[in-house]
């Protein structure tokens, strides 16, 4: 390495000392040593080598030597290791403080002795003097000052004193020396340094001068010195523990010192000065501060100088000014603590239960449908609920909290999940889960998202080991909380919901009434025979067991699921509707007739109650017989609650000729799954079902039955269909739009569509089409409002394209999206068929008459993020129901599924102010929210239809997996979300008049079971009523019937028993083709329609009749009028108008049809409408009627297709061969 040159000096320009002149080479040095190094005087260069290194050699060595360095010398001064001991150490500053105080108390002691032990009678004087008598005349104003400077100290006594005086000393004079800080009067001035100064020197001075050993020495202020060393010893007691110490009882402790201070110095100073007056004894005086401080004065002790007349006037100024300056700083600190909410003991943690809820905004509908939702399960009750909330309580939570049924359980703390003191106040530790909720009603929901993902790495930091219940908004946010034990992903469940509901009506309203815990028992005391069978079956709910501990399966062990399922049913009433194999972690729904049950598995069934909290009532055979005849008025809907399960275990199904085969017509439609057989079909005779085996039959159950109705019934294409039916293939979505969705299998496109061919009013170079009409989709539209095309959104298409899905009956879907997808989201969806999008606004009809509003069939209105807050909270809604209103009268025949954010307004949907059932509706609902009923919403019709979902309802799913650690399994199941290989998918078939020889649910349930072995869980029913004006009369008038006539009840229904009850299922004869009195009903309701008016008989008829007649033409003339609007409107955009229906002129026919359908939203009067609920799980003799719409759980397709993959991928490619997939479907509507 090349040496640097170090600069020459002046001298080296000459010659050196060996002759060499300036400027010639020098002979080369040895050592290695530099020519450029000066030469010292008087010796050779090499000598001075000799003698000492040269100067770069040092520092080349130097420079290469290793250092030690210490660091932090300062503290190793004699004033800083003391500074450490007594000062900055914890422990030790601890035990220094605690030894201070000792000393204190013991000086106060040692002068409580001396008291007692001196008696003044005896002889006052100084030390060594001889002693002399004073008596007190009360007659005289001179005060002899002997008693009050001299006291009497025993020798013992003083000792001891004096050491504690020196010790104390020589403490107080070392802390000032280790806190001197420059300015020593600063310390000199202190009111502790006076004290101790009074207190310590004195006694250091008597030993000097002995004759002052019995000077009077005020050791009692030595109280106020123990008082200051008892705070500073907590302060260093909390923080040697690394604890933070209650304010509170910090203050509280700080008012308890101040005030025995107080007292025990008025005590001591009274006593001593009265020595020169009444000379009152220790307890004489300590009775007299008493009775002074609390503002008694009994007046019967007294001072008797003015001294201690002085002192009592200095101590109660005192007291008056120090002890509210105390008393307002507890109250300041008592109304803090009452906002901050305290602490969760560590006691009661350890010995009680208690989850934590962590959210950001605290409102009072979310608290009551959390702690409802959470102590509705009788196991809960013990617990207790810490709610650890960042702001401060409201008025209204603040009141709801002061309920003694809520004020003994819920503890509200005000803190942050991100901080571990506040973590640590609600004992996270030692929860039994925390549950995170996100703030929806925030306006930026991404935000709110990312605050849920930072208190969940919080909590999961602090106490790993703490069950996480997290729900997250955005689906591209929760792989950030996959470590969470449960996940409920908002948008995703949503979507999802939304998309059965086109498909499966009222789906949402399913699901709600599955995931929230009730008993059942809503509505029962109703005159309304719908609503006490929409509210008993409301009460069931998703349980589970083990199969070996089950009195419901356990007789089914080695049989089929399926055969399991319907005998279950048939004799308990419960639903079997999946299970989970001991060896496996996922959960199977309907995993088909080929399954075979095990003991070791867990069974998931729907019933009122969990079979623990059962009775089983077994009755005598002919009981069950006689039973079995009677009518459905006379059935298990008119039990009580609590026989229900073992009522329905009397019900007969008819097995009669079950030798007969099973049944051969498992096509996909109702019709042929449910074709009666033909051999005993005809005559009088009732046919016949084929029984459910007990183990799957190849012969009979073929994987063709399980494929061919709906998965495969492309494989024999009519003509009428053209070829359009093969243009798709089956596969995986090659692109998700967000990290953690579940792959389904889904009907795709070939290939991937261009982003311009998405585009649904505007052509490009590949189609010229402009409108929906131009397309010619052979089905009717799905329409989706939204505010942007988020990542949610791709969740309502996968359910509808997913692979079980029917070809023929996919439903082209069109976004109607207020502002422009981005290019991560067209690419996610360019691969499915039908699916496209449009900008414009569901307020906007120019842009509902583009999109293809008359051609749909659904409209689902998205609740906007924008409008998700407000300045009054409820009002955020206030758009969404005028525009879903305004819709509803452009466009009657519109199905509207509408979100809400609140549910409490959906008794806004389809309001009408003049209509007293409704009224009626709402004085039940606010009943059974006072019986505290979980569900008081559940009896406004949009909901019972299905037709508004508020996502906040679905909070439950998230509180019951407390509890059901697979309700959210099985929701993502039922809602397509999860595939799991062999769990089947919720679907829902048309009950029509052909099918209506089953008559029943049983015969139903036995029916698919041994078809298509399908499980049935529940009916969609809708219901034809004209409500009367009056609030007297609700039913219809059907007088000119004589087989209908029937006492109606106080509500306008009839009261009478099930023959002429407008709700009731019971027909009177036999004969299986006759119609139910429902179908006989609404043709009267169309006769009556389409006649100009009814008969009547007298004036006050023909008057009333010409009253509303004059009425119907006022309102027929506003429905023309929104007519021509309509199709003023479609003229202006250039858009055909032969596919608008004016409901005006429709026919009663078609307007009956569209009734029993359950279209018709908005009706011809104000006096006619339609009710549509959801009945889970109904009792087996229930019975059928016209329209019904039933929910299936059916078998996976491909759980048993492993066997001949060949033929099936054959039979694919013919059928791809066999079609150009250029031709297009040109079917118009």
């Amino acid at each position: 390495m090349a040496r640097a040159k170090l600069p020459r000096s002046p001298s080296e320009g000459k010659a050196g000392p060996g002759g060499t002149p300036a400027g010639a080479a020098a002979p080369e040095e040895p050592h290695g040593l530099s020519p450029l190094l000066p030469a010292r005087g008087g010796g050779s260069v090499g000598s001075d080598v000799g003698q000492r290194p040269p100067v770069e050699e040092l520092s080349l060595q130097s420079s290469l030597s290793q250092v030690q360095v210490e660091f932090y010398v300062n503290e190793n001064t004699f004033k800083e290791r003391l500074k450490l001991f007594f000062i900055k150490n914890q422990r030790s500053s601890l035990r220094i403080r605690l030894f201070n105080f000792s000393l204190k108390l013991l000086t106060c002691l040692l002068y409580i002795v001396r008291v007692l032990l001196d008696d003044p009678d005896l002889g006052i004087g100084c030390w060594g003097c001889p002693k002399q008598k004073y008596t007190f005349n009360e007659s005289s104003s001179e005060i002899n000052w002997a008693p009050i400077l001299w006291v009497e100290r025993k020798m013992d006594l003083w000792v001891i004193q004096v050491i504690v005086a020196i010790i104390s000393f020589l403490e107080t004079m070392l802390l000032i020396y280790l806190s001197y800080k420059g300015n020593i009067w600063e310390q000199v001035f202190r009111v502790s340094f006076v004290l101790e100064m009074i207190n310590t020197l004195p006694f250091i001075i008597t030993i000097f001068w002995p004759p002052l050993r019995n000077l009077f020495i005020p050791v009692f202020l030595n109280c106020w010195l123990a008082k200051h060393a008892l705070e500073n010893m907590i302060n260093d007691f909390h923080r040697a523990i690394l604890r933070t110490q209650s304010a509170m009882f910090n203050q509280v402790l700080i008012l308890f010192c101040t005030l025995l201070c107080l007292v025990f110095t008025g005590t001591c100073g009274i006593q001593h000065l009265e020595r020169a007056g009444g000379n009152l004894s220790l307890l004489t005086s300590f009775y007299f501060c008493i009775v002074t401080f609390s503002t008694v004065g009994y007046g019967d002790v007294t001072p008797k100088i003015w001294p201690s007349q002085l002192l009592v006037v200095v101590m109660i100024s005192v007291a008056l000014v120090v002890l509210p300056l105390q008393f307002e700083e507890l109250v300041y600190l008592w109304m803090e603590r009452q906002k901050s909410g305290g602490n969760y003991s560590r006691h009661r943690a350890r010995t009680e239960k208690h989850v934590v809820l962590c959210v950001s905004s605290l409102k009072i509908d979310l608290l009551m449908d959390f702690l409802n939702e959470f102590y509705a399960h009788p196991r809960l009750q013990d617990y207790y609920v810490v709610i650890l909330c960042p702001t401060e309580m409201d008025i209204q939570v603040r009141r709801v909290l002061q309920i003694p049924l809520w004020s003994q359980r819920v503890i509200y703390l005000q803190g942050s999940a991100l901080k571990d003191q506040d973590l640590m106040r609600a004992k996270m530790d030692n929860g039994e889960a925390c549950f995170i909720l996100s703030s929806r009603n925030e306006v930026d929901r991404t935000a709110a998202d990312h605050q849920t993902i930072l208190r969940a790495w919080a909590v999961k930091d602090f106490a790993p080991n703490c069950p996480l219940y997290v729900q997250i908004l955005k689906p591209e946010n929760k792989f950030h909380v996959k470590f969470a034990d449960h996940v409920v992903c908002e948008e995703e469940c949503k979507y999802a919901l939304l998309a059965l509901n086109c498909i499966c009506p009222a789906t949402s309203t399913l699901i709600t009434l599955l995931v929230h815990t009730s008993r059942g028992q809503e509505g029962q005391e109703s005159p309304e025979q719908w609503q006490r069978m929409y509210g008993r079956c409301s009460g069931n709910e998703v349980y589970h067991i083990r199969m070996g501990d089950s009195k419901f399966f356990r007789e089914y062990q080695g049989k089929s699921f399926t055969y399991a399922a319907f005998h279950a049913h048939k004799k308990y009433g419960v639903c079997l509707i999946g299970l989970k194999r001991e060896e496996h972690r996922s959960i199977l729904l309907n995993p088909g007739p080929r399954h075979i049950l095990a003991a070791s598995d867990t069974c998931f069934y729907i019933n009122i109650t969990k079979e623990e909290n059962s009775a089983f009532i077994f009755k005598q055979e002919e009981k069950q017989q006689k039973r079995a005849g009677l009518g459905l008025c006379e059935g298990p809907s008119r039990l009580p609650m609590h026989s229900i399960i073992a009522s329905v275990g009397t019900v007969a199904v008819d097995l009669q000729h079950a030798e007969c085969g099973p049944s051969r017509s498992s096509g996909g439609g109702g019709g042929s799954k449910l074709a009666p057989p033909t051999e005993n079909g005809s005559g009088s005779r009732r046919p016949s079902i084929a029984p459910v085996l007990e183990l799957a039959d190849s012969s009979a159950l073929l994987p063709c039955d399980l494929l061919s109705d709906q998965s495969e019934d492309e494989v024999t294409p009519s003509e009428d269909e053209g070829l359009s039916a093969v243009e798709y293939v089956r596969g995986y979505p090659p692109n998700s739009p967000y990290i953690g969705s579940t792959p389904t299998l889904c009907h795709l496109l070939p290939v991937k569509a261009p982003f311009c061919c998405l585009r649904l009013d505007k052509g490009c170079k590949h189609n010229s089409y402009e409108d929906a009409k131009a397309y010619g989709f052979k089905n009717k539209l799905i329409i989706v409002s939204a505010e942007t095309a988020g990542n949610g959104l791709y969740n309502f298409i996968v359910p509808l394209r997913a692979y079980y899905r029917s070809r023929r009956e996919l439903n082209p879907i069109v976004l109607l999206l207020d502002n422009k997808p981005d290019h991560h989201f067209l690419e996610a969806i360019c691969c499915f068929p039908m699916v496209y999008y449009m900008e414009g606004s569901v307020d906007n009809l120019d842009s509902l008459l583009q999109c293809g509003v008359i051609y749909a069939d659904n409209l689902v209105v998205v609740d906007k993020e924008s409008t998700m807050s407000a300045e009054e909270d409820y009002m955020a809604d206030a758009k969404t129901i005028v525009n879903v209103q305004t819709m509803f009268r452009l466009f009657p025949s519109l199905r509207i599924t509408t979100e809400l954010t609140h549910p409490s307004n959906m008794r806004f949907m389809q309001f009408r102010a003049k209509d007293s059932y409704s009224l009626a509706l709402s004085k039940l609902e606010k009943r059974e929210r006072e019986n505290g009923s979980n569900l008081a919403f559940m009896f406004r019709l949009p909901f019972a239809a299905g037709r508004v979902f508020s996502i906040s309802m679905l909070d439950t799913l998230l509180y019951q997996s407390f509890v059901k650690d697979y309700m959210i399994s099985i929701t993502r199941l039922l809602l397509g979300l999860d595939t799991t290989p062999g769990s089947g998918h919720l679907c829902a078939m048309k009950i029509s008049e052909e099918d209506l020889w089953i008559r029943t649910y049983g015969r139903l349930f036995q029916k698919l079971c041994s078809s298509s072995a399908e499980i049935p869980i529940g009916i969609y029913r809708t219901e034809c009523h004209v409500f009367s004006s009056s609030e007297s009369q609700i039913s219809v008038n059907v007088e000119d019937f004589e087989d209908t006539r029937d006492v109606r009840g106080p509500w306008g229904a009839r009261a009478g028993g099930g023959r002429g009850s407008t709700h009731s299922r019971h027909v009177g004869g036999d004969d299986p083709a006759e119609h139910p009195l429902l179908r006989r009903k609404s043709l009267q309701w169309a006769r009556r329609l389409s006649r100009r008016g009814p008969k009547h008989a007298g004036k006050a008829a023909a008057t009333d009749w010409i009253g509303h007649h004059r009425l119907s033409l006022c309102r027929r003339s506003e429905r023309q009028e929104l007519s021509e609007l309509v199709k003023n409107r479609m003229k202006h955009l250039g858009l055909p108008t032969t596919g608008y229906e004016d409901v005006a002129n429709l026919t009663a026919s078609d307007v009956m049809n569209r009734v029993n359908l359950g279209y018709l939203q908005d009706e011809m009067s104000d006096h006619q409408n339609t009710l549509s609920y959801v009945l889970i799980n109904p009792p087996p003799d229930t019975r059928l009627e016209p329209n019904d719409i039933v929910y299936l759980i059916r078998s996976d397709p491909l759980a048993h297709v492993v066997s001949s993959p060949q033929s099936r991928k054959s039979s694919c490619s013919n059928k791809l061969l066999s079609c150009n997939p250029e031709t297009r479907d040109e079917t118009q509507l």
